[in-house]
C-alpha cells in the first residue's frame, strides 16, 4: 500500500498543471473512492484536495520568483482568473503573487513521501472473520459525506424509522449482532473535494429476504472482514479507531479494502464514556 501511496505522490507531480483524473489514481492505488479518501486524510493530515493544491501553490511560488507571469500560472495551474489564483495564493502563503515576484518572497510546501512510522508498541485488536452471503433490511437516505462529529442527516435517519419498521427489522433479524447496524455504501466520485453523498442504511443483518413495502434491502457479497472492537468514550473512541485501521493498519497489514459496504454497530446500554463498538472492514489478500 504505501508503495502504492508513493507512486500517486509520482503520478501528481508529473501532473500538476493537468486536470488530476479520479480514475487514474483509483487505478494506481486500488481502492474505493471512499476508502482511499479516507486512508489519505488519516494518513496525511489533510485532504488529498488540499494537498494538490498546496503542490500546485508552492512550485507556482517558486515560477513566481523565476519570473512567471502571474497570468500564466494562474491558467497554468487550473484557476478560471487571475483574481481566483490571486485570492488562493495569499491564503496559503499571506502573499500576493505580486509581492512574491517582486520581494522574492519564498514559501514551500514538499512533496510528501509515505512510510511507515512505528509508534508506541501499542497493539491494535482484530480478528478476520469470513462471512457468508447475507442481507441488511432496514431504512436508508443519502446523507453528507462526513468523517468526524455527529452526521446530522442519519440523526433525522434514525429518528424517522417508525415502531411499525422496528418491528418489521426484528422479526427478520436472525445474525449476530441481533441490533441496528450502520452501513455505508454508493459513495459519490470525487477525490478532489470534500463534498458528496454516501447511501446510509440503518438495518439489521438477516438470511431472510425482505417482505415489507415500507423497509429497503442491500444484499452482502461472501467476503472476509476485519472486526475491530473498541470501547470507551462515544463516539471518540470509535473514531480513533477508524483513524488507526486507516493509518496504522491497512498499510502495514496483508490485506487491501474490498469494495463492500462498510459496516458498524455500537451497543448503547450504559454511559456514553464506556460504550462497545465493532467496526466491520471487508478485506481481501494482497495480491
Amino acid at each position: 500500500m504505501l508503495h502504492e501511496f508513493n507512486k500517486l505522490m509520482d503520478y501528481i507531480e508529473a501532473h500538476l498543471t493537468e486536470e488530476i483524473s479520479g480514475k487514474e489514481i483509483a487505478r494506481i492505488v486500488g481502492m474505493s473512492d471512499y476508502h482511499f479518501k479516507r486512508m489519505f486524510s488519516y494518513m496525511a493530515g489533510m485532504s488529498l484536495s488540499e494537498y494538490i493544491k498546496n503542490r500546485r501553490l508552492s512550485t507556482a511560488n517558486v515560477e513566481l520568483i523565476n519570473g512567471a507571469k502571474v497570468t500564466d500560472l494562474a491558467y497554468r495551474y487550473g484557476y478560471q482568473s487571475i483574481e481566483g489564483f490571486s485570492r488562493a495564493f495569499r491564503e496559503w502563503s499571506g502573499f500576493l503573487p505580486s509581492e512574491v515576484a517582486k520581494n522574492k518572497i519564498q514559501k514551500s510546501f514538499p512533496k510528501f513521501t509515505f512510510y511507515i512510522d512505528i509508534k508506541g508498541g501499542i497493539s491494535m485488536e482484530f480478528k478476520i472473520e469470513k462471512k457468508e452471503k447475507f442481507n441488511i433490511v432496514g431504512v436508508s437516505k443519502r446523507v453528507p459525506i462526513q468523517f468526524e462529529g455527529v452526521n446530522n442527516a442519519i440523526a433525522e435517519l434514525a429518528q424517522s424509522i417508525t415502531e411499525q419498521q422496528r418491528n418489521e427489522m426484528h422479526q427478520l433479524a436472525d445474525l449476530y449482532p441481533h441490533q441496528v447496524l450502520n452501513v455505508s455504501y454508493n459513495f459519490d466520485d470525487g477525490y478532489l473535494e470534500e463534498k458528496g453523498y454516501l447511501t446510509h442504511v440503518i438495518g439489521f443483518a438477516t438470511t431472510k429476504e425482505n417482505p415489507f413495502d415500507d423497509l429497503e434491502q442491500i444484499s452482502i457479497d461472501e467476503s472476509e472482514w476485519a472486526i475491530f472492537p473498541n470501547q470507551g468514550p462515544f463516539p471518540a473512541t470509535l473514531q480513533e479507531t477508524y483513524a488507526k485501521i486507516y493509518s496504522e493498519w491497512l498499510p502495514s497489514s496483508e490485506y487491501e479494502v474490498r469494495d463492500l459496504p462498510g459496516i458498524s454497530f455500537t451497543k448503547f446500554n450504559g454511559p456514553l464514556d464506556n460504550v462497545y463498538s465493532e467496526i466491520w472492514m471487508p478485506v481481501k489478500k494482497k495480491s
